[in-house]
């Protein structure tokens, strides 16, 4: 009989039983009863192995007596299979992300390196473009810390030298005639357009870095914890700490790699970290016209950032048509847009910990013949309208009078 018991405790299930007929034998060549030991070897297979059949077995050896059926003998043995599983998955993100871009101060970065589904917990490490990183190990985090996890930062370090004198001159008192004249937006509800949307070029930023960086090699941090999963697996965090130095940390390739005994080779998974460049924004509708809802999204940049942006909607030279200075995320909802929106220049800033970009859009509104163009013209026609009817129920009065 082959039980599988539980670690610890006293349920058995039984998985397989084996029965056999002992015979006495007697011998020839002695004239004494001679007993002999007869072997029966059994074999149990667990096909597909999985975790759950990880665990203590027994082996249960019964001998009855064959007038009583009585157990005269009862023998047991047990030994413990312990099954191995390569991590299914891993994935490396940045913590305290999307976070604001400042080069005022220094910024200390993390990397997390988060490893799923092996059993026993993998072995976990860094690399930087391909080589080893030499880290400082840091004791682990108490039971049910988050401080790995990604929040979501609403505040946003504004740098207004990174506002193009330009744009600022247009709106702001004092900073002098733009360098190259600009054509006034059309007044009141213009013409007709080719085009619904003008382009304009990214705005050239400035990408002056503090020289609080005195090293040529970072001084890197180690962290490395782990959580038990509900079905036996582990799974493995790691993490990479340093201060950030945008000069030479981006286009950084980081790579997280995995040993571990069910593996025959590394597994691993790798970013680069990228500041942001040349974003791609969409308005909808593409016509936009009085009292419509407009959205402008951004959809993408011209290469792939790494960490996550943080994007942040101004208006130049003016507040945004809820009142608020600015708006946070990729989208900006512009809800029954009015005819004074017409030309109105919208910019978008994406940052990361490597940098920060502006782009621009100026939104065209066009005019709405479902909307009547003012009241001046409704209540005209509302006069005219009663005048009539007084003037008719005026000469049914005089008839039914002469009658």
């Amino acid at each position: 009989i082959f039980p599988q018991v539980t670690d610890g405790g006293t349920i058995k299930q039984k998985i397989f039983t084996f029965d056999a007929m002992f015979s006495t034998n007697f011998s020839q060549m002695e004239n004494y009863r001679k007993r002999e030991d007869l072997v029966y070897q059994s074999t149990v297979r667990l096909p597909e192995v999985r975790i759950s059949d990880n665990g203590p077995y027994e082996c249960h050896v019964g001998i009855y007596d064959r007038a009583t059926r009585e157990k005269v003998v009862l023998a047991s043995g047990n030994v413990f299979l312990n099954v191995m599983a390569p991590p299914t998955s891993i994935s490396v993100l940045a913590a305290d992300t999307p976070a604001p871009f400042s080069r005022y101060q220094a910024q200390n970065f993390t990397l997390v390196c988060i490893v799923s589904g092996g059993k026993p917990a993998p072995l976990v490490y860094f690399k930087r473009d391909g080589e080893p990183i030499e880290a400082t190990p840091l004791p682990e985090p108490p039971a049910g810390a988050g401080s790995w996890a990604p929040r979501n930062l609403r505040h946003r370090d504004l740098d207004d030298t990174k506002v193009p004198k330009s744009l600022a001159a247009a709106g702001e008192p004092g900073m002098g005639e733009p360098p190259f004249p600009t054509p006034e937006p059309p007044r009141g509800l213009a013409a007709e357009r080719d085009a619904v949307t003008e382009s304009i070029p990214e705005t050239v930023v400035s990408r002056e870095f503090p020289r609080w960086v005195h090293v040529a090699e970072p001084i890197y941090y180690f962290r490395h914890w782990q959580a038990p999963g509900s079905d036996g697996t582990v799974e493995a965090r790691a993490s990479l700490t340093w201060t950030l130095n945008p000069q030479i940390d981006n286009e950084a390739l980081f790579s997280c790699e995995v040993k571990h005994p069910a593996l025959s080779m590394p597994m691993q998974a790798e970013v680069t970290l990228v500041a942001p460049k040349g974003p791609k924004i969409t308005m909808t509708p593409t016509r936009a016209r009085v009292g419509d809802t407009v959205r402008i999204l951004v959809q993408g940049f011209q290469n792939e950032v790494f960490p996550e942006p943080l994007f942040t909607w101004t208006r130049v030279g003016s507040r945004l048509l809820d009142g608020s200075a600015e708006h946070d995320g990729k989208e900006l909802v512009l809800e029954r847009v009015p005819a004074e929106l017409n030309g109105s220049m919208y910019r978008c800033t994406a940052q990361n910990p490597l940098g920060s970009t502006d782009t621009h859009t100026r939104l065209i509104v066009f005019e709405n013949p479902n909307i009547p163009r003012g009241p001046e013209d409704s209540n005209g026609s509302l006069t005219s309208h009663c005048g009539f009817r007084l003037v008719l129920a005026l000469t049914l009065t005089v008839i039914l009078e002469l009658t």
